[in-house]
C-alpha cells in the first residue's frame, strides 16, 4: 500500500496553467504506475494520464496536460496548461502495480483529491 497526498489545485482562469502534485508514502515509489484521474459533479470519474517509464493520456488533455515523476522525491506531477472550463473537477492521484492503463477499478491506492475549476 501507498499513502498518497495531492496538491497544486485551486481557481483559474481560462487558458491558464496549474500544476499539481501527488506526493508518496513508502519505498517502492518507482515501482507503481501513477494516474491522474478526475470527477466533475454528477459525471463519472475519468482518466486523465498514467506514467511509469512510459506515459498514457486522455485525447480531451493530450497536448495541454504532462505528467511526470520525480523518484527520488516520491512525487508525480501534472502541468496543466491552455485550461478549459470543461477542466473543472477533483483531481485524484492513483497508483497501483498494474499495466499504464486508463481504467479506475485497476488502481487501489487513492488520494483524497484536490479541486480545479476553471473560470470562463
Amino acid at each position: 500500500q501507498v499513502q498518497l497526498v495531492e496538491s497544486g489545485g485551486g481557481l483559474v482562469q481560462a487558458g491558464g496553467s496549474l500544476r499539481l502534485s501527488c506526493a508518496a508514502s513508502g519505498r517502492t515509489f518507482s515501482r507503481y504506475v501513477m494516474g491522474w484521474f478526475r470527477q466533475a459533479p454528477g459525471k463519472e470519474r475519468e482518466f486523465v494520464a498514467a506514467i511509469r517509464w512510459s506515459t498514457l493520456y486522455a485525447d480531451s488533455v493530450k497536448g495541454r496536460f504532462t505528467i511526470s515523476r520525480d523518484n527520488a522525491k516520491n512525487t508525480v506531477y501534472l502541468q496543466m496548461n491552455s485550461l478549459k472550463p470543461e477542466d473543472t473537477a477533483v483531481y485524484y492521484c492513483a497508483a497501483t502495480l498494474s499495466s499504464v492503463v486508463p481504467t479506475p477499478r485497476e488502481y487501489n491506492n487513492w488520494g483524497q483529491g484536490t479541486q480545479v475549476t476553471v473560470s470562463s
